[in-house]
């Protein structure tokens, strides 16, 4: 398995932030962080669902300032993925978490952007989707959309991250047309924690390209068959889901369940530098 060739479909650029990176990154920035060693940071890594990890994520996001933060931050990440025998990597951004600290949109993409540059010339490919974050307006992902157009040359598609409950698909239904519209491809996080009709919303609605976890739609036989019909494929993370309680035990991860229902389930890693597994 080590050695086989592997693509990375789900994986959240922020969340490959090793502590150590956290605690260079900070010196170099000039910040205090809220934990005063590496070992205080992993500590802090138990969580019950996924607004806990949330609230930390953010936290650590904050020492993302410069160009060059975010080229280390990526580089790191392809690194860690070339010795897995990662061949292919698509990757989220979430710029909202840094434009609303007062980071320029074009620091954030510039230095993903270039680090994936790199990472091409010694044999991964990549694509780069640039997430919105639920939690916020439809207005403030119509912004963010506006700042990206200059740099429509490097984003492949748009995403729906962060916290899931109380905030479905449908909220960003035009957001995401325009997306479409301009040539994007579109995902979505449905079914982690939401229910079975965030997953309708995010076909009917959003008319995603692909889902991003997708284990509720389980529950509902007649969704399962929708998506094995349209040869849709799930980003499914389980070390994330055994991390955030979505599963109690690594066992009864549905993963063989989704295989033997004929959907196209693929394995990544989601956040490795919280959830302990590239």
């Amino acid at each position: 398995i080590a050695a086989l060739p592997k693509a990375e479909l789900h994986l959240h650029i922020e969340g490959s932030l090793e502590p150590e990176m956290m605690f260079a990154l900070a010196q170099r920035n000039g910040l205090k962080l809220a934990f005063d060693s590496v070992e205080a940071i992993r500590a802090a890594y138990e969580f019950s669902n996924l607004q806990d990890f949330l609230d930390i994520y953010y936290q650590g996001m904050a020492v993302l300032l410069t160009e060059q933060d975010f080229f280390d931050l990526t580089a790191a990440y392809l690194h860690r993925a070339a010795a897995d025998g990662v061949r292919h990597v698509e990757i989220f951004f979430d710029p909202q978490g840094h434009t609303a600290r007062g980071v320029p949109f074009a620091n954030v993409v510039g230095g993903i952007a270039r680090a994936l540059a790199e990472a091409e010339q010694r044999g991964i490919t990549s694509r780069l989707i640039m997430c919105f974050l639920r939690h916020l307006s439809e207005a403030e992902a119509e912004a963010t959309l506006d700042e990206a157009l200059p740099f429509l040359a490097l984003i492949h598609g748009v995403g729906l991250d962060s916290s899931e409950v109380g905030h479905p698909p449908e909220k960003f239904a035009r957001v995401f047309a325009r997306a479409r519209g301009l040539g994007l491809k579109i995902v979505a996080h449905a079914g982690e924690e939401g229910p079975p009709a965030y997953v309708w919303q995010a076909l009917d609605v959003l008319g995603v390209d692909r889902i991003d976890h997708g284990n509720r739609a389980l529950e509902d036989d007649a969704l399962v068959s929708r998506i094995v019909a349209d040869n849709l494929t799930l980003t499914v993370c389980p070390l994330s889901n055994l991390k955030l309680c979505v599963v109690r035990d690594i066992a009864a991860h549905p993963l063989r369940r989704m295989l033997a229902a004929g959907l196209r389930a693929t394995v990544n890693s989601d956040d490795p530098a919280y959830f302990g597994g590239y």
